[in-house]
């Protein structure tokens, strides 16, 4: 199977306390508007249930094609957009994304201010712990083994920055061992120079699978 030159729909999943007006989200939104205005983009806010994220993720898609759509989360999102590429086998771009969120974010139940509306804030529920759990893919994501029946691991690229100071970067290659991977040396957990990484992701997105 051959990819097509490029995407026909792209869903963006930000992360968590995060907004559709995210550096990156509004970067790739603005590149796809100049490059590629006939791509269907969608970048929904998301709500701090992980079970009614995942309930809207779906419904936006739930008309897209598989084989030419493209998920791209980062952080929580990417932890998302795993799961999103998983149940439909489209492809995926994970930026720094979340392994264990629901170890990670035991330490942050509460109210939390937005990152880019201080005056809005979100309430992470302790229930949201188990929903986070329901949304985790398997252990070592092993439907990625280029051995699994129907497993094809060229449908993921994981974008994973050594210089995060959020996510342990080792732990994120060791769970996307048998995706496609970018290492960026230092860099941080924001991709605050996504604009350099871009081009990366364009390649993984245009390039002939079997």
């Amino acid at each position: 199977m051959t990819r097509m030159t490029f995407p026909t729909h792209v869903l963006y999943l930000h992360g968590f306390r995060s907004s559709p007006q995210s550096a990156k989200a509004r970067f790739v939104g603005a590149w796809l508007a100049q490059h590629h205005p006939e791509v269907v983009w969608c970048c929904p806010q998301l709500p701090a249930s992980p079970q009614q994220s995942a309930a809207l993720m779906m419904q936006r898609v739930h008309d897209w094609p598989r084989q030419t759509m493209v998920v791209m989360g980062s952080s929580l999102g990417g932890f998302y957009a795993t799961w999103v590429a998983v149940q439909l086998g489209c492809t995926g771009v994970l930026l720094n994304p979340a392994v264990h969120p629901a170890r990670d974010l035991e330490n942050h139940i509460g109210e939390h201010p937005s990152w880019h509306n201080p005056e809005d804030s979100i309430y992470f529920d302790p229930a949201f712990i188990d929903e986070l759990k329901a949304l985790y893919v398997g252990a070592g994501l092993k439907w990625l083994d280029a051995t699994a029946e129907g497993a094809d691991a060229k449908r993921l690229l994981a974008v994973i920055a050594t210089g995060d100071e959020v996510l342990d970067w080792q732990e994120m290659a060791a769970r996307y061992a048998h995706a496609q991977q970018h290492i960026i040396q230092g860099s941080d957990h924001g991709l605050s120079d996504f604009e350099d990484v871009w081009p990366v992701v364009l390649d993984f997105l245009t390039a002939p699978t079997p």
